[in-house]
């Protein structure tokens, strides 16, 4: 799921470098409250509720690639997203347990609040709509800091290796 997501993205070097800017990580937080608004709009505009859910689903797209690299990366944001890349590649570069674990359940109540948002929208039903909202972006976002400790984990990890190999 993690990498049918990344290449629906086209998420190559240069675009992750251009994500771990700050702004863009932060930027990212108005996607989904966007996304559901312009969903919901329909029950006043009808059919031109395509123009914000289009414009929406293009910002998602554009996000990662319209910011420059950041020059400093000792920050939550820029970490979070190496982060996320390092997780990517566990098949490749092992991972301690503990941070796949988490990312599974957090993943999994993250696509369990998309999928209640999805209910409330269908339904026009507010609450419904808002706490699927809150649970989506509540565990994504804790699922982005345990990427931010995997992160600190990897490359502590890896100064030790040098200093033992070295």
């Amino acid at each position: 799921m993690y990498k049918i997501a990344e290449n629906l993205m086209h998420m190559d070097t240069e675009t992750w470098a251009k994500h771990a800017n700050p702004i863009s990580v932060y930027s990212r937080f108005t996607t989904l409250p966007l996304l559901a608004l312009s969903i919901w709009s329909r029950i006043w505009i009808g059919w031109y509720a395509l123009i914000p859910f289009i414009l929406c689903v293009f910002w998602i797209w554009l996000n990662p690639r319209l910011f420059n690299a950041p020059k400093d990366i000792n920050n939550w944001a820029s970490k979070g997203v190496f982060g996320e890349q390092i997780f990517l590649k566990r098949k490749t570069y092992p991972i301690p347990h503990h941070h796949v674990y988490a990312a599974h359940l957090l993943t999994s109540l993250s696509a369990f609040g998309f999928c209640l948002t999805g209910v409330g929208l269908w339904l026009f039903h507010f609450w419904i709509t808002l706490c699927g909202i809150g649970l989506t972006m509540g565990a994504k976002t804790w699922f982005f800091d345990r990427m931010v400790w995997l992160y600190q984990d990897m490359t502590l990890q890896n100064q030790d290796d040098k200093t033992v190999s070295g």
